[in-house]
């Protein structure tokens, strides 16, 4: 709702071609954000929530209150959303000329540790398993981002001759 809020203010001002570029934008950034939210749901939040009920012994019982619960399944959702965007912003960094297809290739290898690293910053259980179940994705969005670039993205001018020596 505040999405289409946002829309209906700013709409008005775009030129009919910027409408036809901004509409998919929105519908694909909102899908992957939703789907980015429902793989938080479904996937990590099941074993991140029994690491937390692990604890569980015959002196000591879990319980967890509604307000913890609510925290560690919105914490989830919007940080799997936010991170299954990925492919979104990359296309949208290559139409604005920042990157491109062989820039994110070349730092392949950077950007599985940074997606690590930020995995377990992230993600709000210190075991090893949710922190994988982000990184992995992490790293198949940037995969796809690669793709995605190399589909979508500007083009390189005949002027970069980096660009051009690597294709």
């Amino acid at each position: 709702m505040i999405f289409w809020q946002i829309w209906r203010f700013i709409a008005p001002g775009l030129y009919q071609h910027e409408q036809r570029v901004a509409v998919p934008f929105a519908i694909l950034s909102s899908v992957c954000f939703l789907g980015g939210a429902a793989f938080g749901y479904f996937v990590v939040f099941p074993p991140a929530f029994r690491f937390f009920t692990g604890y569980a012994s015959a002196t000591l019982s879990p319980l967890p209150t509604v307000k913890e619960y609510f925290s560690l399944c919105l914490r989830l959702l919007i940080a799997f959303g936010v991170i299954f965007e990925l492919p979104v912003f990359m296309v949208l960094l290559s139409k604005v000329g920042i990157v491109n297809a062989n820039f994110l290739r070349r730092h392949r290898k950077y950007a599985f540790l940074l997606a690590f690293v930020i995995a377990a910053i992230v993600t709000p259980t210190p075991d090893v398993v949710n922190q994988v179940l982000m990184g992995g994705p992490l790293v198949v969005l940037y995969e796809i981002s690669i793709g995605a670039v190399w589909l979508f993205g500007r083009k390189p001018c005949a002027g970069f001759a980096d660009d051009q020596n690597e294709e």
